[in-house]
């Protein structure tokens, strides 16, 4: 490490910043659900997946090379300012949907930051399109639809499977599996996300000369991403974890067992594959899913509506950010401090204006208009056209499966810890 410059050793402490972001902005896929139902409280739920964040890091390289030497040609003249600029665009975004409490992608915001400045320092001869295509696109497509579809068949088999049982009978039963998945899904999470800051400060090494083109990450790398991203798990990014587990739809634990395990089992297989996968894509296709897969279960399609607008809307906005902060800091030294001046002052804006209306572990649970200045609570938006559409196929259950299979207050009398909370 004696031979990085200042100018590197900037953008490994502003990847570990988006590492850091990264973290907090996507507890709420592994542990929304959990921390939903009640089958864990807000602080040990976010402590067991930060520890298990930081283990999942150590486990996998293969996205992180999709990083370093996949969707960026690291030959094509790609300098360390380029890769700020970048990770500046990705940080402001990650900012912005959390204060919204929009779960948007982590990932596409550093695609789309990368992508942005080296377009507008390099050219387009410095991103690989196929790459791109293959390894990012296609995957953003397609993986909230299957986890959707996994977590609605895994639904619908769990509740088949249960059918006739008095629900206090399989509460534990469930309250143990969503544990287990979550942290399935909070591994998942490290062997994904982590790795994408091991691949953008190993990207920063090759263009410096540091390491090697085409090298694994060094153990210092790996280490230190995954601290980082299990520090800002352990925060606990509350008002996205409020949007994914009340927002969406009512979970109860049956639900919150069938997402989990659909999602990891996606997350885990794309980072067997090197797909730099949205795990937040995966994770509400996966609740969303869930929803449908109840019989009475409703879904909140404007909610759903937002998140998918935030997902368009991530990558090109990233792009633009981090094109304009890399026109400046392509200017020199003094581009490069006023990109960082400018990149503090909007983070420091967003972070005070989160204070106005705070969300923490003491009103995750509560309805959003319980929250201090919130509008309507989401529970009352009527079933959307899908939903309708289901429970026409299959009705609502009458007698005594009502009670067990509808949305409502009785998901809190298994959750004592979640009423305690909200």
């Amino acid at each position: 490490m004696e031979h990085i410059t200042l100018l590197i050793g900037i953008v490994i402490v502003t990847a570990l910043v988006f590492d850091f972001t990264n973290g907090f902005h996507d507890t709420a896929n592994a542990m929304a659900t959990t921390i939903s139902t009640g089958a864990l409280g807000p602080r040990t739920a976010v402590a067991m997946s930060a520890a298990l964040n930081l283990v999942g890091a150590f486990l996998s390289v293969e996205v992180a090379k999709t990083i370093s030497g996949g969707i960026i040609d690291e030959s094509a003249g790609i300098r360390p300012e380029v890769i700020f600029a970048g990770l500046v665009g990705a940080i402001v975004w990650n900012l912005l949907t959390w204060l919204a409490g929009l779960p948007s992608s982590s990932s596409h915001a550093l695609f789309g930051g990368l992508i942005g400045a080296t377009l507008v320092s390099v050219g387009t001869g410095g991103v690989n399109g196929d790459a791109v295509i293959m390894k990012v696109v296609i995957p953003a497509v397609a993986a909230p639809f299957v986890a959707g579809l996994a977590a609605l068949l895994a639904t619908r088999l769990t509740y088949r499977l249960a059918r006739g049982r008095d629900e206090r009978d399989t509460a534990k039963g469930y309250r143990a599996g969503q544990i287990a998945s979550a942290a399935l899904v909070s591994l998942a999470h490290g062997t994904n996300d982590a790795q994408k800051t091991m691949g953008v400060i190993t990207l920063a090494l090759v263009t410096g000369g540091v390491v090697a083109p085409h090298s694994d990450p060094p153990l210092w790398v790996i280490v230190s991403a995954g601290l980082a991203i299990a520090l800002g798990t352990y925060l606990g990014g509350w008002r996205i974890i409020r949007t994914m587990g009340k927002g969406i739809t009512d979970i109860q634990p049956p639900q919150g067992f069938a997402a989990q395990t659909g999602a990891a089992a996606v997350i885990l297989s794309s980072s067997h594959l090197g797909f730099a996968l949205s795990t937040t894509q995966v994770c509400s296709g996966a609740v969303m899913g869930s929803g449908l897969g109840r019989k009475g279960g409703v879904v909140r399609w404007s909610t759903a509506g937002r998140m998918v607008i935030a997902w368009c809307l991530t990558l090109p906005a990233a792009a633009l950010v981090s094109g304009g902060a890399a026109l400046l800091a392509d200017q020199g030294d003094w581009g490069i401090t006023a990109v960082a001046v400018l990149a503090l002052a909007v983070c420091g804006a967003i972070w005070a204006a989160s204070r106005r209306k705070p969300v923490d572990h003491t009103n995750v649970n509560a309805p959003e208009a319980a929250a201090p200045g919130a509008a309507d609570a989401p529970a009352a938006e009527p079933a959307g056209v899908v939903t309708a559409a289901l429970q026409s196929v299959a009705p609502p259950p009458a007698g005594p499966l009502a009670a067990a299979d509808a949305p409502g207050p009785q998901s809190h009398d298994l959750a004592p810890a979640a009423a305690a909370t909200s």
